[in-house]
């Protein structure tokens, strides 16, 4: 899977926060911008940014205030990023104010202006170039094919290619940096032509689904290791621990259903260990007699003591604490969609976690269709945002009644003391009443940064 990046390192170019820590005191969030996804869906609409009111005291809380429709159909917009973050802390003659939106499907990337009214987004610039076949971004920076692409970070023209060498991975997916280690870790999903129609058991042992986190050397930009996590694992989306001092992370294993901590050896060198697994558990009336939890999503708290992750599969929301890396320790888990639920038509027959199947999650009335798949979390660490949707084509195979219903946008308040999680009743986004029909909402962005796009130096 390509990745795309975005932005030159810069030392100190822009807002945000000068620590982690300081970034925890931050204001509350107001909006938060949302893409939502028409491919698949059977309407002939263009996918758009959604502008979501998430501010208690507003009378539109929990509601769409506005969309920007992007000029195209087709183009499965996925993940976004900044054109600067708390990385580039310092400069005041430098905004957070341009949200870069690659396409999956198309190649296309949109350059979104947030900073003239940030609750009514507008289009800055549109990129195309058929060869890039699919985009994955991530954070203030992004990546392409088994390389990188690099834009400039003030006309948004592409520069050329980041990585310098003739090594590259095979895949790419996420990545994430860490200088003061002279490091960027990226990841793998799979072979695009496979991803693009769904999930197929028969692409598994055939070496179509990632396996490995490749090392990068970030001042030459060099391939210089492979970490292998297991075959056709997927690792998805990788995480530091935010102290930039730190030498370790986690990351999320989709189909291996495992999260691994990643480190720097006494040698220098990087290593991968297994942290957590995720039981599968033994089913009928599903694709597979044994069904994998499919972490689609993780996120660390500012303070680096919570761990978060979503089992899109399962269902549930987990919280873990982190306080010994090595050793996380489950404190919060709350079940909000998924495939096990009482009454559908999967019998659970032997399950080694749960004493029986989940009931259906129902909110204000409405029965949600799909899992807990994209997370984001407040910068104080009180409140997770959840979206149910991961990609079209897997979309409309595993829940089909999540296309014809909509996706929705759920919030879980969070016991950062003792650990526990638990759904805000109040709050609900029904993307299935959307004015242009039922669509699929992804992946969330602050404003001001947040714990998934923020990077320290």
């Amino acid at each position: 899977m390509p990745i795309f990046i975005f932005g030159a390192q810069c030392g100190a170019c822009g807002p945000g926060y000068a620590s982690p820590l300081d970034a925890m005191k931050g204001p509350r969030e107001e909006i938060i911008y949302v893409p939502c996804i028409y491919r698949n869906t059977g309407r002939g609409k263009p996918d758009f940014l959604a502008t979501v009111d998430v501010d208690p005291k507003s009378p539109h809380y929990s509601q769409v205030i506005h969309r920007l429709p992007m000029p195209n159909l087709g183009d499965e917009l996925h993940h976004s990023g900044w054109n600067t973050c708390s990385s580039c802390f310092g400069d005041t003659t430098k905004k957070r104010n341009r949200l870069i939106l690659p396409s999956l499907i198309s190649s296309r990337i949109y350059v979104v202006d947030v900073g003239t009214d940030p609750r009514a987004p507008r289009l800055f610039k549109v990129h195309w170039r058929r060869c890039w076949d699919h985009l994955e971004p991530n954070e203030c920076r992004q990546s392409r094919g088994r390389g990188f692409v690099l834009l400039d970070g003030e006309t948004f023209d592409i520069k050329g290619n980041w990585e310098k060498g003739d090594k590259n991975p095979p895949m790419g997916y996420d990545f994430w940096y860490q200088p003061r280690h002279n490091v960027l870790i990226s990841t793998e999903w799979g072979i695009p032509k496979c991803l693009g129609y769904g999930f197929n058991p028969n692409d598994l042992k055939k070496g179509r689904y990632g396996r490995r986190l490749n090392v990068w050397d970030w001042t030459t930009h060099t391939y210089v290791q492979a970490i292998d996590v297991g075959e056709d694992a997927a690792p998805l989306e990788i995480r530091f621990l935010h102290n930039p001092d730190a030498a370790e992370g986690f990351v999320g294993c989709t189909i291996s259903s495992a999260i691994h901590r990643f480190y720097k050896t006494e040698c220098g060198d990087w290593a991968a260990e297994k942290v957590i697994q995720v039981p599968s558990k033994k089913v009928e009336g599903w694709l597979l007699p044994d069904m994998p939890s499919f972490i689609t999503d993780i996120l660390i708290s500012l303070d680096d003591r919570f761990l978060y992750f979503s089992n899109w599969i399962h269902g549930d929301v987990r919280q873990y604490d982190i306080s010994d890396t090595r050793r996380p320790r489950l404190v919060g888990q709350v079940f909000v969609g998924g495939s096990i639920s009482k009454g559908g038509p999967v019998v659970v027959l032997r399950d080694e976690e749960l004493q029986s199947q989940p009931e259906p999650f129902v909110i204000q009335g409405k029965k949600v269709a799909g899992g807990p798949q994209m997370i984001q979390l407040s910068l104080d660490g009180k409140r997770l945002y959840v979206t149910t949707s991961l990609y079209s084509a897997w979309d409309r195979q595993f829940y089909p009644d999540l296309i014809r219903d909509g996706s929705v946008m759920l919030q879980i308040d969070v016991d950062t003391e003792k650990g526990g999680l638990s759904v805000n009743r109040d709050f609900l986004v029904d993307f299935g009443k959307e004015p242009g029909g039922p669509c699929m909402a992804h992946e969330m962005r602050y404003p001001g940064g947040d714990c998934t796009s923020d990077i320290w130096v």
